[in-house]
């Protein structure tokens, strides 16, 4: 049975954490459902992470329909959220056209778009027409030529502004939000006065649930991580050792063995070679 948008509810409710992961391809939503995960978000991230650009903003939707089939080809249990992608959802139609080809191309059940009081409009009406729609506030990728990469709401002003716009979501129809590098107080009060799920990042653990980047929950990368992230292991670094190891028994012949090789009868391979015209030199 397939969590659904009111069992996510019922999560906070009952004051249940919430764990959401990103993920991207077959393989890694494989894993990610064998180890309980109940959300999967499809993130933006994956211009980063999987198409190697510096920022979510090259992302078309035809690259989140993409990796989101993969994704719901894996995916049995969990709700599966797919980002919206930049500036594709500017206008309602825009918004609506978008969350139609993202839900029926790709079957996801949820859509995640990124602003405050300038995406109510785009919220309700997909909420209208039976888009469940999760929010993201705080530190917007999307906008981070103008916002930066930085802490957002340390200010009062920006603080209750957040606020607002948290309040704004959840009265449009959002069904969760997103709060991506703000203060844990800031995040806690959030969390406190909104009647649905606050998933935090960078957020402090007073939110109702957290998300997090494959990648870097794995460690499948050089460098140092970001600061509300945490290595649970370094599978980046036996993958490359593993790799290494490869590359090292090919040179040297020591791979593949009798082991991997399939055999066959000396007769047939004698039948086979004598059919054939003699070896020169």
């Amino acid at each position: 049975m397939r969590i659904t948008v009111a069992d996510v509810g019922k999560m906070k409710n009952d004051g249940e954490r919430i764990a959401m992961v990103t993920v991207y391809d077959y393989s890694s939503a494989l894993i990610a459902e064998r180890a309980g995960v109940p959300l999967l978000l499809v993130g933006d991230s994956l211009g980063m992470v999987m198409l190697g650009h510096d920022t979510t903003l090259p992302v078309t939707l035809d690259d989140m329909i993409h990796h989101a089939s993969a994704v719901m080809r894996a995916s049995r249990q969990a709700l599966v959220i797919a980002d919206l992608p930049f500036l594709s959802y500017a206008t309602i139609e825009d918004a609506v056209q978008s969350a139609q080809r993202l839900m029926q191309e790709s079957g996801v059940q949820a859509v995640k778009l990124e602003g405050g009081a300038c995406a109510v409009p785009q919220i309700r009406r997909l909420v209208e027409f039976g888009v469940p729609v999760m929010g993201h506030l705080g530190l917007t990728p999307q906008s981070q030529h103008q916002i930066g990469l930085r802490v957002q709401g340390r200010r009062a002003a920006e603080a209750r502004k957040l606020l607002e716009d948290a309040l704004a979501l959840q009265e449009a129809g959002a069904f969760a939000l997103v709060l991506e590098v703000v203060p844990a107080p800031l995040a806690k009060a959030v969390s406190e006065r909104l009647d649905i799920p606050v998933i935090g990042i960078g957020a402090g653990v007073e939110c109702d649930g957290q998300v997090q980047v494959w990648h870097d929950v794995l460690g499948l990368f050089e460098g140092r991580s970001p600061r509300h992230a945490k290595r649970f292991a370094e599978i980046g670094a036996a993958m490359e050792d593993a790799i290494r190891t490869y590359v090292n028994e090919v040179r040297s012949g020591t791979f593949p063995t009798d082991k991997q090789s399939a055999k066959m009868d000396e007769d047939e391979l004698t039948a086979a070679l004598t059919a054939l015209p003699p070896k020169k030199g």
